[in-house]
């Protein structure tokens, strides 16, 4: 028996090895940096599969399934390359297995079972027991598999996904609705798409903290939450200015306490300067010993309104950004490594951009993690496109998605503006106003330290700022569109604030008693989708009617940037009125050429010209 347990023990510490550390394993960095613990292990890698297009796995035991025939690559999805499948159809249940162990090392811990994302609504079992259910494609959840585990054993993991994307009743962001990708729709994601890992976590460890940056009155505030609340337990934070101590909070191990740290000298995280501080989160027993400790960091500033103006750390912040879809060619929705992220980070900054709106997908934690790291501002969004926003049980569905990624982002210095839907257009249905308040409010009860975009370019319910998306390729067009004689550009069939109450989307009429919000120039007016401009490499040109962009495409490069100066000096020519812009887009995705670099990430035109354009700001 004694020599049996020490075979189980070294064969579950190479399982460990294998699992957790080994280089071939498929983005192995660890996927939440904000909130980072040393006992975990990557569960990426090969996996078993099979799909289940007549939704009849329950029925043949696939959640007791020991394995499948077809083999994937996880976290990509079954629709990319990288995932060794490459099945492009509509795929609308897919089953995942492998084997997953638990280390004795970790006995007397839980044993958290965190997926990043599963596209769309998932089922998890262990040995053929349903562990739990996620309904979303996008947040982050996880599961506290402790009670199913036993030490030393070998466990038999089952994941069912299951999407609906053509039943309107779910959020598809750019996927493609029709069989294959078409203008400003791409290839699908299904399945698991971000990374799944297992962490051991303390019974009264610490499940998340609210971090507040006040810096007018240079403190910085945070507010803990525990798994199980000990009376005897403390929670201690540490703060550190690189290898500098800056200070230590002691505060009980409750949900009710709120740590407090007084800053005499802030540095602040700003694009020009983005320093972060570096904390460390440790429980403490009665005894002063560590049970849980979580590393972490913090970005001290503050974003706020006034007037028509978005205010970064008090001073007025002019945005630059550049549509960000977030595809790749080989990975689709996942990235195909933690340096591609950084990477598009870096390609943006190099353009000139200050940050991105990242449109129409959830991005992931790492990629806040970069953006925090290398000073880029970010607007966070989710993939609303695709949905009946008219439909109460999709805003049920939607509201409880969008409320698991603000409370997962909410600490990321780079985000500065929550914008969760895109383009819709339906005043005239009672749910519409009340859904877009609802996620208004819900948004701000949850985060009330960012404005809040309601729907980007869509129709305006109840809003913060006020954005508007238009094509117009002409730059003196363009300008007069966005602000003429004291009149302000309000959706695409409003062109000046004249449009009839009963005209809907693509001016079709809807018989609405709701009149269209207009804008009354009290709030920062944006145009958050503007550019497009196409342009297909010289090989390509025969083939350039099978590509998409906006409007007819320049002849030569020298069209291209005096085109695209035009428009930028035209909109910043209006800083008065219009106080910042997002370019579409940063790379070509598929079909849709208008990037400012290819699809592979190669850049188009000789990035100093590109630069000199973005880098501009409004003359004071």
């Amino acid at each position: 028996m004694i020599l049996k347990k020490l075979f189980v023990t070294f064969l579950a510490l190479v399982v460990w090895g294998l699992q957790g550390n080994a280089d071939e394993i498929p983005r192995k960095e660890y996927p939440r940096p904000q909130f980072e613990r040393k006992a975990w292990f990557n569960l990426n890698g090969e996996w078993d599969y099979t799909f289940d297009f007549t939704n009849i796995g329950m029925e043949k035991g696939f959640h007791k399934a020991t394995a499948f025939d077809g083999k994937i690559t996880v976290p990509f999805p079954p629709e990319s390359k990288l995932s060794g499948v490459g099945y492009k159809d509509f795929i609308n249940h897919i089953w995942y297995h492998r084997t997953i162990q638990r280390p004795e090392e970790w006995a007397g811990k839980k044993v958290i079972l965190n997926f990043g994302a599963v596209y769309f609504n998932s089922e998890v079992y262990l040995d053929g027991i349903l562990v739990g259910r996620h309904f979303g494609g996008s947040s982050s959840f996880s599961f506290d598999i402790t009670r199913f585990v036993e030490d030393g054993l070998e466990h038999h993991l089952t994941v069912r996904a299951s999407s609906d994307l053509r039943s309107t009743m779910q959020s598809a962001g750019k996927q493609s609705l029709l069989l294959n990708s078409h203008g400003c729709q791409y290839t699908r994601t299904t399945g698991i798409w971000q990374t799944v890992w297992l962490e051991a976590v303390a019974p009264t460890g610490l499940q998340s903290v609210h971090v507040l940056t006040d810096i007018d009155q240079k403190q910085l505030v945070i507010h803990p939450r525990f798994y199980i609340e000990n009376s005897g337990h403390m929670l201690r934070i540490a703060l550190q200015e690189g290898k500098k101590a800056v200070g230590t909070v002691c505060v009980k191990a409750a949900n009710s306490s709120v740590a407090v740290f007084s800053l005499k000298n802030v540095k602040l995280w700003s694009p020009e300067s983005p320093f972060l501080y570096d904390v460390v989160y440790q429980v403490l027993d009665r005894d002063g010993t560590v049970v849980d400790e979580v590393v972490s960091y913090v970005g001290m500033r503050k974003v706020h309104i006034e007037g028509n103006r978005i205010y970064l750390n008090n001073e007025p912040c002019y945005q630059r950004l550049v549509l960000d879809q977030g595809f790749y060619p080989d990975g689709i929705w996942t990235a195909p490594s933690d340096e591609a992220l950084k990477n598009d980070i870096e390609l943006s900054l190099a353009a000139g951009f200050n940050g991105a709106r990242l449109h129409q997908k959830a991005f992931e934690e790492r990629f806040y993690y970069w953006a925090d790291k290398l000073g880029y501002i970010t607007w966070g969004e989710a993939p609303s496109w695709g949905m009946d926003a008219n439909s109460v049980e999709v805003a049920r569905n939607f509201l409880q998605e969008w409320s698991e990624l603000v409370l997962r982002d909410r600490n990321h210095p780079s985000l500065l503006i929550w914008t969760p839907m895109n383009e819709e257009w339906w005043p005239d249905h009672v749910q519409y106003p009340r859904f877009t308040t609802d996620l208004y409010d819900l948004t701000k009860a949850l985060d009330p330290t960012r404005p809040v975009n309601d729907a980007s370019g869509g129709c305006h319910i109840k809003t913060d700022i006020w954005t508007v998306h238009s094509y117009e390729q002409d730059p003196e067009a363009l300008k007069n569109l966005l602000y003429k004689d004291g009149k302000f550009f309000q959706t695409p069939n409003n062109p000046q604030g004249v449009q009839p109450a009963n005209v809907g989307f693509n001016g079709l009429a809807v018989n609405s008693p709701y009149p269209f919000p207009q804008y009354d120039g009290k709030m920062p007016y944006l145009i958050d989708e503007v550019g497009g401009i196409k342009w297909v490499e010289a090989k390509d040109k025969s083939n350039s009617d099978s590509s998409w962009g906006y409007s007819t495409p320049p002849a030569t490069q020298e069209e291209f940037l005096q085109r695209l100066e035009g428009q930028i000096d035209a909109i910043l020519s209006l800083k008065e009125h219009v106080w910042g812009y997002c370019y579409t887009q940063l790379t070509d995705v598929e079909q849709e050429q208008n990037g400012i670099f290819f699809y592979d990430r190669r850049p188009k035109f000789d990035l100093k010209l590109i630069s000199r354009i973005f880098s501009k700001t409004p003359q004071k």
